[in-house]
């Protein structure tokens, strides 16, 4: 599987949370942003070749189950259960 570009990549995470735990484009977005900051992927932008399909599926597990609560309580984002 050809690797994404970091863009790429960070495009695909918000999708799937929003496809995956209903947050509207906007959540999923400020979510991707917060995590962004807070270097969560740093990794990817040093080492492109992890910036797969698979790992956007695991990288928006992570980063909707980490910055979950900080979204609901600062921005009214629905309580969505993980799948």
């Amino acid at each position: 599987m050809k690797p994404m570009t970091y863009e790429q990549h960070l495009d695909e995470v918000t999708t799937l949370i929003t496809e995956k735990y209903g947050l509207s484009d906007e959540a999923a977005i400020q979510t991707v942003m917060r995590a962004q900051a807070d270097d969560f992927f740093s990794g990817h932008d040093d080492d492109p070749t992890i910036c797969t399909l698979d790992r956007a599926h695991q990288d928006a597990r992570e980063v909707f189950k980490k910055y979950q609560q900080a979204l609901q309580s600062g921005s009214g984002a629905s309580a969505a259960k993980l799948k």
